[in-house]
């Protein structure tokens, strides 16, 4: 239970630690500067700002493409918009459950995550999450190099071979100087602070929409149309032929944003009220996810008209579409907007999260920043260039499998802060060693069972087939990945919570820890 005695509650709801209090827990060994919950008066994002964020973070190439899997596997236009748009309105569910303390307590979400799963303990979550964002932040590292490489061949002809044509795992020495030039500007701003990334955001989300919305302009005036990918029908002819594909697909448009279901604390923690930072993000991602989903579907139908000679992966792909226009101008102007939109996607969903959780695990020796830059390396070290290699593959076999892990840990932390404490945290004892979170050796061994219970379930239908165990209810099972880790992490939380309550530790002063 909290202790009004350390904290301030404003009449909005929000809480602060109050200054004799703050003092206290800056000399414990589990605070660090930008774990520690943000001053009432320091939060300042507004509605615009989280309707920006996730405006941006909609409008990158693997969102442009979302369509182009379920379109392959069968579906016609309307049916996959309709289940990207399904899959970012289930996800917006969690996504504003693990929001709301974030805005109350001004809190992170490694330090959100002390509260289930203990002061140490949160490294488990915390890490899982760090881990897929930096497989995502090398693809789309990799993305915006390669959208770099393209500006610089429109403005530098001889940029491909300016260097030599010897050949480094596959790619000349201009491709990789282009992949570490965009790598660089991702830490840059990471090194720059939240402030620089708000104002990236801001100015992002407007732009990138709008160079879109000429290009699908340019492609229906030269179409003279939409095209047939519009009046194509589907695959299915009956509910049953399409369950099989929609239930994957589904889960796979629910892992997309599983990994800020988890870590919007990060960002609500700058939330000038729960009201601006719920109508912002309600507002702006199913939405711009379906808008985006569909303007790749409409170009993308149109430009089989004008290039009829390009191969069906190519027409998908913007960066390659782009390729055939022949004006310099045009083709610089429009790589640019990928980098910018690849920029703003790649450092919110794909830096933040993992920069605060890498400094979770060593709060006096890794900061934000220094978290950020591990970020970088291991993502260089997952060799995305390979992840995309299968675009497919990081979509359903990627997002899907991930779901499961990620969904679990929501399933935690929504019964923990929802049901079990009914939205009360203790402030102070998130960054004790000893106090209400400190359960046995600062682990909640009760959330690491319900979290590996939801992941083996989850995932149980790939681990039987590799030990030659195919078993025709598990693999169901694989489909609704996320769903199973939520429904069954969730429930055996909360079952153990009842049966085997945690006793509270007597708390110490950080001087002791």
């Amino acid at each position: 239970m909290a202790n009004p005695g350390e904290t301030t509650q404003y009449p909005d709801g929000r809480v602060e630690l109050k200054h004799d209090a703050f003092a206290e827990i800056s000399r414990s060994p589990l605070f660090n500067p930008d774990l520690a919950p943000v001053k009432v008066s320091d939060r300042n994002w507004t509605t615009y700002n989280y309707a920006a964020l996730w405006i941006s973070m909609a409008h990158c190439i693997p969102t442009y493409m979302l369509s182009s899997g379920l379109i392959s596997a069968g579906m016609n236009w309307w049916q996959a918009l309709i289940t990207i748009l399904l899959g970012n309105m289930i996800v917006l569910i969690p996504i504003l459950l693990n929001s709301h303390p974030g805005t109350k307590y001004g809190i992170p979400f490694p330090v959100f995550a002390r509260a289930a799963y203990g002061t140490y303990g949160s490294n488990l979550p915390a890490l899982m999450r760090a881990i897929v964002a930096c497989g995502w932040f090398g693809i789309q590292a990799w993305i915006g190099g390669e959208a770099l490489y393209i500006f610089f061949g429109a403005i530098i002809p001889k940029w491909p071979t300016l260097l030599g044509e010897w050949l480094f795992l596959g790619y000349g020495p201009t491709r990789w100087i282009s992949f570490l030039l965009f790598w660089g500007l991702n830490i840059y701003i990471i090194y720059r602070g939240m402030d620089l990334l708000r104002k990236v955001e801001n100015w992002a989300a407007p732009f990138v929409l709008v160079m879109t919305s000429l290009l699908l302009a340019w492609a229906i005036w030269k179409a003279h149309g939409l095209g047939y990918l519009l009046t194509q029908q589907s695959k299915f002819h009956s509910l049953g032929e399409f369950w099989p594909v929609f239930i994957p697909s589904l889960t796979g448009m629910i892992g997309f944003w599983a990994t800020l279901s988890l870590n919007m604390p990060d960002f609500t923690r700058f939330g000038h009220s729960q009201r601006e930072q719920a109508i912002g993000q309600v507002v702006a991602l199913p939405t711009t996810m379906t808008v985006f989903a569909a303007m790749g579907v409409m170009i993308t139908s149109a430009a089989v008209i004008i290039y009829p000679a390009m191969k069906a992966d190519e027409l998908w792909d913007p960066m390659k579409l782009v390729g055939q226009f022949h004006q310099v101008v045009v083709i610089a102007i429009s790589m640019f907007t990928v980098v910018v939109a690849t920029l703003a996607v790649n450092i919110a969903a794909n830096v933040v999260s993992p920069a605060n959780d890498f400094a979770n695990a060593f709060p006096k020796l890794i900061s934000f920043r220094t978290g950020g830059l591990i970020t970088g390396l291991v993502g260089i070290a997952m060799m995305p260039w390979r992840l995309l290699a299968d675009p497919s593959g990081y979509i359903f076999t990627w997002l899907v499998g991930y779901s499961g892990g990620l969904g679990s840990i929501a399933g935690v932390l929504i019964a923990d802060y929802w049901l079990v404490r009914r939205q009360d945290l203790a402030l102070g004892d998130l960054y004790r060693r000893r106090g209400t979170y400190t359960y046995l050796g600062g682990w909640n061994l009760r959330a690491v069972i319900a979290t590996l219970m939801g992941c083996a379930l989850a995932w149980s239908g790939p681990i039987m087939n590799k030990v030659g165990m195919s078993i025709w209810f598990f693999d169901k099972l694989y489909s609704y990945a996320w769903f199973v880790g939520f429904g069954v992490a969730g429930l055996t939380y909360l079952s153990l919570m009842k049966l085997a309550p945690p006793r509270i530790a007597k708390p110490v002063d950080a001087e002791a820890s």
